[in-house]
């Protein structure tokens, strides 16, 4: 009787709604649809998996799906965009971000574990969804017939052609992944290249990249961490970097920049930020479960906030470009790879791991969609009054040549 009474009262608290597409599957073989048309079906193990639903955060609702509490049936697609509208019909009005994100500390050791705890997964895992040259980050499509692995060699070209790279030039690729955009700087644009990374696996695999193509030479692969460089670059990248570094650390980071770059050079800090300047991550919860599965530490600065430091540390910002769109649709590209070869990533990953990444790519696509994030590229040079600091021309055009 107790347990009629607590279904009761659950059933009674969640609500119908035209757009939802839900249903619930019950333990007791009860069925319950929250929508007309349910796309996706929850089938919940036994009572317990009921206090994922109290209330239907996103945070609370992956939490549930990731430790095995229910399954579900249905894209992953449909799954996130249930959940959200489930989190927002159910959530008290708060706002669409909810409550403030604390700040979290960073020190050199907190980075590499978090880092290491993204990027180490294994490598055949991440091989499995993403393009042959294993670019993880915002690919761009400047054709809508693009795919996903030209759409990321351009992202690199457009990169590399912003920062306006020379032969013989000396980049640095902070935060390098699996060595992509440093091997296309050295093979299309003829120059010297460091990369760093603080995920070891990465490191293996693009020094096993860079000897393959005959770039001993010309790129280095450091297992790094960017404040322990002590050098002058031409040009610096920073791809997918600097949402780890922290929102109390960003003009540190900007500053550090700053001093590695030679006078006259080019930074390009491309990367994602939040929509709302009183939040430091994604909203209805989502967040809370980036950080604790995702992404240890993770911080994203509103566009506002990365520019405002980006300046006090020294940089003048020269460009600003906005490429949301460009995110969104590679992330319902990786989503579907991972959908359409879910059993080959089952066998790589234990199921945690599988879950966790699946809502995590189809939830930032999601994300995307919705406008909670944006992605940005800014390219900046050292600020001050000598016309030589700035080496670029005087229109935008030469971007996109």
């Amino acid at each position: 009787m107790r347990e009629e009474n607590l279904l009761a009262r659950f059933l009674s608290g969640l609500p119908f709604h035209p757009d939802l597409g839900l249903r619930l599957a019950l333990w007791n073989g009860m069925e319950r649809d929250l929508g007309p048309h349910p796309k996706v079906t929850v089938r919940l193990q036994n009572a317990g998996a009921m206090r994922y639903f109290l209330p239907p955060s996103i945070d609370n609702l992956a939490e549930g799906y990731v430790q095995g509490h229910f399954d579900v049936q249905g894209h992953a697609r449909d799954v996130v965009a249930a959940a959200a509208r489930l989190a927002r019909s159910s959530l008290p009005v708060a706002g669409k971000f909810g409550r403030l994100l604390r700040a979290a500390s960073h020190d050199r050791e907190k980075d590499a574990r978090a880092i290491q705890h993204h990027y180490d997964v294994s490598n055949d895992f991440y091989r499995l969804w993403l393009d042959p040259q294993m670019v993880y980050s915002c690919a761009y499509f400047s054709a809508p017939e693009m795919t996903l692995e030209q759409a990321q060699t351009a992202k690199i070209d457009l990169i590399l052609t912003k920062v306006m790279l020379r032969p013989d030039d000396r980049l640095l690729d902070v935060g390098c992944g699996w060595g992509a955009l440093a091997l296309r700087a050295a093979q299309k644009f003829g120059a010297r290249v460091v990369g760093i990374t603080l995920s070891r696996r990465q490191c293996e695999l693009a020094q096993q990249r860079v000897e393959q193509a005959g770039l001993q030479g010309r790129v280095q692969i450091r297992l790094q961490d960017y404040r322990d460089l002590d050098e002058r670059f031409d040009r610096i990248t920073s791809v997918g970097m600097f949402e780890h570094v922290g929102l109390k650390h960003l003009q540190a980071y900007f500053g550090r920049l700053h001093a590695l770059l030679e006078d006259g050079g080019l930074i390009m800090n491309h990367g994602i930020t939040t929509t709302d300047p009183n939040s430091g991550g994604a909203p209805l919860g989502a967040g809370a479960f980036i950080g604790k599965y995702v992404f240890p530490h993770g911080e994203l600065p509103h566009l506002s906030l990365a520019l405002r430091e980006m300046e006090v540390a020294g940089l003048e910002v020269l460009d600003v470009e906005n490429l949301r769109r460009h995110y969104e649709r590679t992330l319902a590209l990786w989503a579907e790879n991972y959908e359409s070869r879910s059993q080959e990533i089952r066998g790589a990953v234990d199921e945690t791991t599988y879950r966790v990444w699946r809502i995590y790519l189809a939830g930032c696509a999601h994300a995307f969609g919705q406008n909670w994030v944006s992605l940005y590229q800014v390219l900046a040079c050292k600020s001050g009054d000598d016309p030589r600091l700035n080496t670029t021309p005087w229109s935008r055009a030469y971007m996109y040549h």
